[in-house]
């Protein structure tokens, strides 16, 4: 129930369509790989899945399969049509919407949602970000990226892949690669590799600071990571906060995970002092 390289490129020329550069339209031709994804979603009877970037409905067929009850987002009015045509007679429910833009509560309503996506390279770490941000109902995601977008997302402290990226989805979530993909699995086929990642939302970090005062301390010491935070952090984080919060102004922004990032923002001069 899923799409061949033959079928993909069979509806793309019955309806004299072509991948979109712009979109960065890869659209996966191969049921073995799609099917991985849904077994690696973990969804079935029972589970909300929304997808994001359908395209022609390859994964979202495969989503089906396993019984989950599937939406599928789509920004491009020129395949919505084929699309429809492909998977609402398997029970899919289509929405016409672009994810940086559209209003996730009005989607997904408060009941919990995996969400499920071949991200486009260009969109997949602002769409990520956005999600954990403004989309509470999504519990879980497992998404395609460039592997190189896989491993900023999964990064922890101390490695080649860790920063600005990596510490605020560690904000929201627990990420994982669980997966690479080859390209040749694609039509067109990319330049880059793939992978996949699992993120399971978990509750914010137990430290006294807002969610934007985190970000701007973290985007500011990862702007100059090849600095010590104590002059990557001039103007942004007062002097003292640093043996307040236990971190070492010698320190650069690539040792510290997202709680003693957390404890450094959220300094003030009434804090206690870390030993």
């Amino acid at each position: 129930m899923t799409l061949t390289r033959r079928e993909v490129t069979g509806l793309l020329a019955a309806h004299g369509l072509s991948p979109r550069r712009a979109l960065g339209q890869n659209f996966v031709a191969d049921p073995n790989t799609v099917r991985r994804i849904a077994r690696l979603a973990g969804v079935g009877p029972g589970d909300r899945v929304v997808e994001v970037g359908a395209g022609l409905g390859s994964l979202t067929l495969a989503l089906a399969e396993t019984g989950a009850a599937v939406t599928a987002v789509e920004v491009d009015r020129g395949l919505l049509p084929v699309l429809r045509s492909v998977v609402e007679h398997h029970g899919v429910h289509v929405v016409e919407g672009d994810a940086l833009r559209m209003d996730w509560a009005a989607v997904l309503g408060p009941d919990p949602w995996v969400l499920v996506a071949n991200l486009p390279y260009n969109v997949a770490t602002p769409l990520v970000v956005r999600l954990l941000e403004e989309a509470p109902a999504v519990t879980r995601m497992l998404v395609m990226v460039q592997a190189e977008v896989a491993d900023r997302l999964a990064a922890g402290p101390g490695t080649k892949s860790y920063g600005a990226v990596s510490a605020i989805v560690a904000w929201w979530a627990s990420a994982t690669v669980v997966g690479r993909v080859s390209p040749t699995v694609f039509v067109p086929r990319p330049n880059v590799e793939s992978a996949l990642v699992s993120l399971q939302r978990r509750p914010p970090p137990a430290v006294e600071v807002g969610y934007e005062r985190f970000k701007e301390v973290v985007r500011a010491g990862f702007a100059h990571r090849r600095k010590m935070l104590r002059t990557a952090l001039t103007g942004v984080v007062d002097p003292p906060a640093f043996a307040a919060a236990g971190v070492a102004p010698t320190a650069r922004a690539e040792e510290l995970d997202v709680e003693r990032w957390g404890r450094l923002a959220g300094w003030t001069p009434s804090s206690p002092t870390r030993s």
